[in-house]
């Protein structure tokens, strides 16, 4: 029972950090509605649990979130098994995000980079790519941020080190997103 009130603590010291950060997710959102009407895409990436809400996140931009809408183009990195095996076997698991980013993404589109720990090389390397072509580049991870931070137009840095509080923060930030689509 001690974890499960910890766990509810750590969450009240989130749902805080989201009143902090509400502007500069309205900025976000604004930008990418932006893009959105300009004709860019969305890319997203992740690995485990952020694989997951990769695959989730585009879904809900692509197919709905809540009500019917003009769908929105997004592409998760993680989805296309053939390119993240081939990547794998040809060059390098490490690139399985990165060389997709090099075929997809253009000037103006964005890439979401969801990574809890701010270490995964895969999706690092996939910011550099991002940063290298011009594409706006999100990163949500935890506390501790990411080496590329600075290559990012917007990073989101959850106030945890625990990857279950981080990863339902990310969720909640990706769901205010869908929510910000369903009026375009």
């Amino acid at each position: 029972m001690e974890n499960y009130l910890n766990s509810i603590n750590e969450l009240r010291k989130i749902t805080f950090w989201f009143e902090e950060i509400k502007d500069y997710l309205n900025r976000l959102i604004f930008e990418l509605k932006d893009a959105i009407n300009n004709n860019k895409k969305i890319l997203i990436c992740g690995n485990g649990g952020s694989a997951a809400e990769s695959i989730h996140f585009s879904a809900e931009l692509v197919v709905k979130y809540r009500s019917i809408r003009k769908p929105i183009p997004a592409i998760s990195l993680v989805s296309d098994i053939s390119i993240i095996t081939a990547t794998s076997n040809d060059f390098s698991f490490d690139y399985v995000f990165s060389r997709q980013v090099e075929a997809l993404g253009n000037e103006g589109d964005f890439l979401f980079a969801l990574s809890t720990s701010g270490k995964s090389k895969n999706v690092n390397l996939a910011v550099e790519k991002a940063f290298e072509k011009g594409l706006k580049i999100v990163y949500m991870t935890g506390i501790n941020g990411t080496d590329v931070e600075h290559l990012c137009s917007y990073i989101f840095k959850v106030p945890s080190n625990n990857t279950a509080r981080i990863q339902e923060a990310h969720l909640f930030l990706i769901h205010s997103i869908c929510e910000a689509f369903e009026n375009l």
